[in-house]
């Protein structure tokens, strides 16, 4: 019998997901980031006794921790390794036609944040990869020693939204004209020294920002957020609810802006004299405003803190 994992992973907001989704016997149900299957296993409980349960993840470890965490429920559980901007193609290989209820999960699961071969970390050295999809070949070092130093200024600053990129970036090519980086401590290390000491320099790491960016170029996160949320829509039938946990403002942005979307009773570009659109929403939101992790959760999983819970049922 082998031990078990020393890292664990906490769902963040799982309970409240959860209800959200308003599962029931016999829904099907989809889980586009399985993770450690913390949700996914919630979800099979409460759709009792025969509610099905598709999962997605494009980290062929996580498919596998899952795969052994729900292995008793047998056939109600279907796995595949897969980006979940892919979900219709996948629902439809497994015959699913419609969903009635979507979670997403964008935050990086601590197995992959706590295993320093994976190079997510700046507080743990190790190769300085980043790929969630380990059949990717571009890798954060790729990046990190390619890029132009005005790009790659321009990627900390938009995906990381960091005010200190220029300055970042110079250090960057300055090192690398002497040394390539290959390790996640040469960079962190690095962005540290670059980035002068704020109030919140002990609270939050220096590199935090430029590893954050680093990791959604690698990955390509935001644009298959942006493409997963108008096809997941689709694939709800009505009255089916979608739930989508975001960690960082660019991704709640997207979330926050189709929501709204859908949520309008008129949708008509504004130089329409009338309206074409009948005049109706397609969505009704479950959350005006995203919902956070209370004190306890915060307290008790640190990475819960900035995570924003944002749900809607289709019309």
């Amino acid at each position: 019998m082998q031990d078990r994992p020393l890292i664990q992973h906490i769902p963040v907001m799982m309970g409240r997901a959860v209800e959200l989704l308003a599962c029931r016997a016999g829904g099907i149900y989809i889980d586009g980031t399985v993770g450690g299957g913390g949700y996914a296993e919630a979800i099979l409980k409460a759709s009792e006794p025969d509610g099905i349960l598709l999962g997605l993840d494009w980290d062929e470890a996580a498919v596998a921790r899952t795969a052994e965490r729900l292995k008793s429920y047998g056939s109600r559980v279907i796995l595949e390794k897969a980006s979940f901007a892919g979900l219709p193609e996948v629902a439809a290989r497994h015959g699913i036609a419609q969903a009635d209820g979507i979670v997403v999960d964008l935050g990086v699961s601590s197995f992959q944040l706590d295993d320093p071969a994976r190079g997510f970390s700046f507080s743990q050295d190790g190769p300085l990869d980043m790929r969630m999809d380990q059949e990717k070949t571009m890798t954060a070092a790729d990046l990190v020693n390619s890029l132009p130093e005005r790009e790659l200024a321009d990627l900390i600053f938009r995906l990381g939204e960091e005010k200190w990129s220029r300055r970042i970036a110079r250090a960057i090519v300055r090192r690398r004209e002497e040394q390539s980086f290959s390790r996640t401590g040469e960079l962190a290390g690095l962005v540290a020294a670059a980035v002068p000491p704020t109030k919140d320099s002990r609270r939050i790491h220096p590199a935090t920002r430029t590893f954050q960016a680093l990791r959604l170029a690698v990955n390509g996160e935001l644009e298959t957020l942006r493409n997963f949320i108008p096809r997941a829509f689709e694939l709800l039938r009505t009255g089916g609810r979608l739930c989508v946990v975001a960690f960082h403002s660019l991704e709640d942005r997207i979330v926050k802006e189709q929501f709204r979307e859908w949520g309008k009773s008129c949708r008509c570009p504004a130089d329409v004299l009338r309206c074409q659109c009948e005049g109706r929403p397609l969505a009704k939101l479950l959350t005006r405003k995203p919902l956070r992790p209370d004190e306890t959760e915060a307290a008790a999983n640190p990475r819960a803190r900035s995570a924003r819970l944002r749900a809607l049922e289709r019309l």
